[in-house]
């Protein structure tokens, strides 16, 4: 018999909205799924004590006949780098173990709003820099597909919450592959959207507290889940403008989740497996080819054809994108906070450089000159399809795979943050041993329906879903 916590939201949405089973039920089910699991994964950090009680209203709703919302009574996480109102938000740092916000991000209020209910925070990389997730305050979150392995960063506890069932929605965000690394890891599904469709605020743009304001111009909001289904749900609850957001794009993509079976009939597909000089373990590009080749030869009606875009040297890259994650921190208060706590190896690292303005405009004019061969690209391409990672999840307490000394083994990512294209991670299949392994979907900025739309396709053409169990 189907626990509750195993279904997908839509479904968890429709069998509380038809009172198959009430939002307490439902909630109780997660609940005990997370008292079940999250002591061998680590991926809650903290735990909404209400939320029983919020699943109570919820259900009371129902009887009054409510206006309801699409995702009224079903269970979602945050990620601890994303305020929420009343609920403790540590930004993964000791300088902010007590810190609980007056105020939600949008995204997480129009989550609210739509009757969706918040059971806790997710474990994060201290502030988001990094790749793994691991901090002083929490420990590190484990993969729940391999236990000896990472989940990934910076949003691990987000994709380790929905990959061991703890949830079928999670919120994160992506400066720099932060929800398509533990995605891919953890074998679930995600969504970068295109920079501006999801509005932030106040994270990353009101910086009240050092690292609170950081990745500006390169970070989005979007849901970790398990199927595709439920993360066009989730992108048609969050996105939309906003005035607070100076960077917020007015944009429409209602009905979206009725519009994903259109298919990929007459898109052009670009494979580039190593955008052209990446160093990706074999298996992985085995694994995605084959994935690949199963969607070529599925009779959609898309052509699929190998084409790196021009994106340049990948290390030379990797220099601008830090570059402009310095840019966009606050220097003189990362500075200020790294003095006074024990911070993270990748905060020490950045704050202990010596910045110039040389090296920052140098990395915008790279990434200006970046964006304008990859538009150029994708004129004449729909999408663009690359794994999602180097290397599978590796062993707790790694920053990077030991085999990869001197290796970027998350090159994929961080190029689509600097150009702000919508970007989805769709778990493919697992290494011979288990570890999960998922190809990255690029699309045009703005395109964010044709990558789920693609990704809704591999879904079913890999007979994809919520997968195996985990642990």
């Amino acid at each position: 018999m189907t626990e509750l916590w195993e279904l997908t939201a839509s479904m968890q949405a429709r069998g509380v909205r038809e009172g198959t089973f009430s939002a307490e039920e439902l909630m109780r089910s997660v609940l005990d799924r997370i008292a079940q699991t999250n002591p061998q994964v680590n991926a809650f950090c903290t735990l909404n004590e209400h939320a029983l009680e919020e699943a109570r209203a919820a259900d009371r709703a129902l009887t009054r006949a409510d206006v309801i919302g699409p995702l009224h009574g079903v269970p979602f996480s945050v990620k601890d780098l994303i305020p929420t109102a009343g609920l403790r938000t540590t930004l993964g740092s000791t300088a902010y173990a007590d810190w609980i916000p007056s105020h939600d991000d949008v995204s997480v209020e129009r989550m609210r709003a739509a009757g969706a209910l918040l059971v806790g925070k997710t474990n994060t990389r201290e502030l988001g820099y990094g790749v793994v997730t691991d901090n002083e305050l929490f420990g590190p979150t484990r993969n729940p597909r391999k236990l000896a392995c990472t989940a990934g960063g910076s949003s691990g506890g987000s994709a380790a919450a929905v990959a061991g069932g703890m949830g079928s929605i999670s919120l994160g965000n992506d400066g720099g592959g932060s929800l398509r690394v533990p995605a891919a890891l953890c074998g679930v599904f995600t969504l970068k959207p295109t920079f501006g469709v999801v509005p932030l605020y106040p994270s990353c743009r009101l910086p009240t507290r050092a690292g609170l304001g950081s990745w500006e111009t390169l970070e989005s909001v979007g849901p970790i889940t398990r199927t595709v289904e439920d993360t066009a749900l989730v992108l048609e609850t969050i996105a939309g403008f906003d005035q607070r957001d100076r960077h917020s794009i007015p944009t429409d993509i209602r009905g979206l989740t009725a519009r994903l079976d259109d298919g990929v009939n007459r898109l052009r597909i670009a494979w580039s497996p190593r955008l052209r000089q990446a160093d990706v373990d074999p298996e992985l590009i085995e694994l995605t080819t084959r994935a690949v080749n199963a969607l070529d030869r599925a009779g959609l009606g898309c052509e699929v054809a190998a084409a790196d875009p021009p994106i340049g040297d990948v290390h030379e890259l990797r220099k601008a994108f830090y570059a402009t994650v310095a840019r966009d921190s606050d220097l003189t208060g990362l500075r200020e906070l790294a003095g006074r706590y024990r911070v993270s190896q990748d905060i020490q690292e950045l704050v202990g450089k010596d910045w110039t303005a040389e090296m920052f405009t140098w990395a915008a004019t790279r990434r200006q000159t970046l964006y304008d061969a990859v538009q150029s690209f994708m004129a004449d391409w729909d999408l663009l399809l690359t794994p999602t990672t180097a290397t599978a999840a590796f062993p707790i307490g790694m920053r990077n795979p030991a085999e990869s000394a001197g290796r970027d083994w998350s090159p994929f990512a961080f190029p689509f943050n600097l150009t702000g294209q919508p970007a989805a991670s769709v778990p493919i299949g697992t290494t011979i041993d288990g570890r999960p392994v998922g190809l990255q979907i690029v699309g045009r900025r703005l395109a964010d329906a044709t990558v789920l739309k693609a990704a809704r396709a591999f879904e079913r053409v890999l007979a994809a879903g919520p997968g195996d169990q985990p642990i």
